[in-house]
This record gives structure tokens, sequence and C-alpha cells, in this order.
């Protein structure tokens, strides 16, 4: 399939704020991002997103939701190459506390103390390099030490890092849910490659009125590493789905939008434990 890489100019701070806002916008899409330096003095970088050709004025149209009016976005085809893939395969293992993210190139840099997690490089939906999913692993570990959870949820899924992650930490039932059904088969994929289908189940949900919630739910721990807006909307609904002093993981969020997710959630009636900051980013622990 041909390739689009969709470009624009910009000066920072503008540039950094606007390639860190198509992280959050586009990680779950598996389009490679790419920000390159072209002038170092003025400060002027160049801000890419590379499509698949019969997508690109979707994706156009939803960068322009970013960027606003004033930028100039153009367009250069590609050969027929994976970009996401060759974007990412340079990309070094992770760490996270105990927690090592890596390709199945990087398996001789596991260390016997590890909890390794195995996704490769082609399957961008959530590598463990973006700071938010960092920020939830180190979270997570927290977590699973104080509260001991019995039923997670993992909603929003991605690649099933988080999923992955807590049952090999803690070896309990988790529920990995995402609305994309091309997330959810590379979930499943990434499950049976660690080991860990007796303890995660993937499922393609568009939302808590599946009934697959109310199968497997109330949860104990509710992780939900997607964006701040949703996230806001879903606060009544996570109270419902989430058992008497059990505990949300929130990220996916800028350090600037951190205090308004806050403010949704108590409102809902939750109470705020403590927010980890992160390559600019938040990652938020709150209990009912």
């Amino acid at each position: 399939m041909t390739q689009t890489r969709l470009f624009l100019v910009t000066k920072r701070p503008a540039s950094t704020a606007l390639f860190s806002a198509m992280e959050a916008h586009f990680e779950d899409d598996g389009y490679a991002l790419a920000s390159v330096e072209l002038d170092e003095d003025a400060g002027i970088d160049e801000i890419s997103v590379y499509a698949d050709t019969e997508h690109v004025d979707a994706i156009e149209k939803r960068l322009r939701a970013l960027t606003g009016e004033a930028l100039d976005i153009q367009r250069e085809e590609l050969p027929d190459v994976d970009w996401v893939a060759k974007s990412l395969e340079d990309l070094k293992p992770v760490r996270a506390g105990r927690f090592l993210v890596h390709g199945r190139h990087d398996r001789d840099e596991i260390r016997d103390e590890d909890i390794a997690i195995e996704i490769e490089a082609g399957q961008a939906f959530g590598t463990g390099h973006h700071g938010t999913t960092a920020g939830c692993l180190e979270m997570i570990a927290s977590v699973i030490q104080d509260e001991a959870p019995k039923n997670v949820l993992d909603l929003g899924t991605g690649s099933a890092v988080l999923a992955i992650a807590v049952a090999k930490l803690a070896e309990v039932p988790v529920l990995a849910t995402d609305i994309d059904p091309v997330a959810t088969e590379v979930a499943a994929e990434n499950v049976e490659l660690n080991g860990v289908s007796d303890w995660v189940s993937t499922a393609t949900a568009p939302g808590f009125d599946d009934p697959i919630f109310a199968e497997r739910g109330p949860f104990d721990l509710i992780i939900a590493n997607i964006l701040a807006n949703p996230l806001i909307q879903l606060a009544p609904e996570m109270l419902g789905n989430v058992v008497e002093n059990g505990s949300l993981i929130l990220s996916g969020i800028l350090d600037t939008q951190g205090d308004r997710v806050i403010a949704a959630y108590e409102a809902t009636g939750f109470r705020h434990i403590r927010t980890t900051h992160l390559e600019g980013w938040v990652t938020i622990h709150l209990k009912r």
C-alpha cells in the first residue's frame, strides 16, 4: 500500500507542543511521526505524519484540527515501504521499573530480574516508548504492590502492553478492550506471544454499554491510557465499573490537562491519590 507524508514547518516552542499533541492524537492509529530540526539557531522544525495514501485526506483533516488554518500542510508521495516499522525499528528497549519493553531483536537485553514484554516495532499501538505508556507501567507496579487487585480492566488496550504487564506482575485476570478491531487483533497476538493467554482476554468493545463489562466487572483496577477529553467524558461510567475503594490509573494526558481530568473525576466521586510526570505527560491514580 502506498504512503503519503504530510508535513509542515513551524518554530519552537509551538513545534514541540504540536508534536506532543500529534503523538497523543495518532498513537493508537499506527501512523509513524517524525520531527526533524531544520534550523537550530532559529528553532525551526519539520513535523511529519506518514499515512496510507487512501486515508490521507482524512488524516490531513485531523492534522488540520490540531494545527489550525495558519500552517501550510504539504504532501509527499512515498514508495511502498512499511514506514511505521521503519520509523520504530531502531528504538531501544524501554525500562520502567522492573518492566522491560523490547522488540524481538533486543531479547539479549533481558536481565534475570526483568519483567520482559515483547512488542514488535511495526505494531504501533503503544510500544512503551511513549511517556504515557512508561508512566502507566511505573504506576501499575506501585498500585499492584500496595493494593493487590484481583480483577483488572485495560480500557483502550492498543498493543495490550499494559494488560500484559499486569498479568506478568500479578497473575490475575485482565480484560483488555479496544474500540478498534485491528488493535484488538494486535493485542491478542501480543498476549499469546508473551505467554499470558491464561490471564488476559481481549475484546472489541465500543463503550461501557457492551455486555462484556457487566459480565466481567466491576473491577478492582481500571487502567485507561487514552486521551484527556474522552477520559473526562467517561468519568461517570468509570464510577459504575470500579468497586468501592477500587483504583483508576489514567494517562494519555498532557501536563496542562491533568487538573481538568482530576477535577472531573473528583466531581464524580473519586479521590485523587497522586500524579506522576514523565516527558510532558501525566499519569493519575484515583480511588473510588
